[in-house]
């Protein structure tokens, strides 16, 4: 009997431990990180509920809802370049700090797929919604169709039907587009990652997927695990890049168990990578995908296979954008 009492008193005591690890005040303050140079004007979003003392789960909606409603981003939400059948399809998800997640898949007309996959999570049973599904679930829920092919898309669009070629290269974008101001690059997935004063993780992902793919393709951005992970015990991470590549290897959890082992935010990415490059290493060599890392520390760490890829970091103590480190 005594032993048993031992045993239940040492469960208690591991139970509250484990409590205090997922609670509390964040260590460093409240914190907002996402991928690429467009992150800037996404974390300013969150930042506007961060910085008022909001839970981290409504500032990653709202700040990846900036670049879903900006056209001038032709990989996410509204002007996002079209499938080769020149149908626009986003996909996204979210996922808080108590394991709650929602996702949509290959969802049509609505501008922001992110406030979708939250409703998804909170109001049904399910984690996933796809196609015809996930657009008849919005319209129910007071959202409304929107044409999301821009003229600057339509017209990009007719001009790869000239030749059709098809290859997702590294940084297709840029050879499509100019760049944006300030040397950023028009690219790919917004992965975003956030840290309330309260200590606790949210994250958010979506995009419009790689441009003209098969149409019904999905990525890795609105699977969980792959292209988002949250753990409150321990870390955050998101991917952009080849979302098949990011797949194979269920990057974005895997990279948050590396935290739970010990590794730093860069290193766990790193060897998200280097696993990328491990299974398909004649592969990896021609595309790109970047990893972000988020820990309970309030430490965050980058790492991509080929130069280019950017994040956006916003704290109390800084807010601009860093360099990722690559392999190649």
């Amino acid at each position: 009997m005594a032993t048993r009492r031992k045993f239940l008193r040492q469960s208690l005591m591991g139970g509250a431990a484990v409590f205090a690890r997922v609670s509390g005040p964040a260590a460093g303050g409240p914190i907002v990180v996402s991928t690429w140079d467009f992150g800037k004007s996404a974390n300013a979003g969150a930042w506007e509920v961060l910085g008022k003392g909001g839970r981290a789960l409504d500032a990653v909606e709202q700040g990846v809802r900036i670049p879903e409603a900006d056209p001038s981003i032709q990989t996410i939400g509204y002007g996002g370049l079209p499938d080769r059948d020149g149908r626009v399809t986003l996909d996204a998800c979210i996922m808080d700090d108590r394991y709650n997640c929602g996702s949509v898949m290959c969802l049509e007309y609505i501008k922001h797929p992110i406030s979708v996959a939250r409703l998804v999570m909170e109001k049904t049973p399910h984690i996933i919604l796809a196609g015809d599904g996930a657009l008849q679930f919005a319209l129910a829920n007071g959202f409304h169709k929107e044409n999301l092919l821009t003229d600057k898309s339509k017209k990009d669009y007719e001009e790869w039907l000239k030749t059709s070629h098809y290859s997702p290269e590294v940084n297709i974008e840029n050879r499509l587009h100019d760049p944006m101001p300030g040397g950023a690059t028009n690219h790919d997935t917004i992965g975003m990652l956030a840290m309330d004063e309260q200590g606790n993780l949210s994250g958010a992902c979506t995009t419009s997927g790689l441009a003209y793919k098969m149409h019904g393709r999905v990525g890795d951005s609105p699977v969980i695990g792959a292209g988002l992970y949250v753990d409150n015990e321990v870390g955050a991470a998101t991917a952009t890049g080849v979302g098949e590549e990011v797949i194979r290897i269920v990057g974005s959890h895997l990279i948050v168990e590396l935290m739970r082992q010990g590794l730093s935010p860069e290193a766990a990415c790193r060897e998200g990578i280097g696993r990328i490059i491990r299974r398909g290493p004649d592969r990896a060599k021609d595309i790109q995908v970047g990893f972000l890392a988020l820990n309970k520390k309030g430490e965050y760490g980058a790492y991509c296979l080929q130069q280019g890829f950017t994040y956006a970091v916003r704290s109390e103590k800084e807010d601009r954008i860093y360099k990722g480190k690559s392999i190649y």
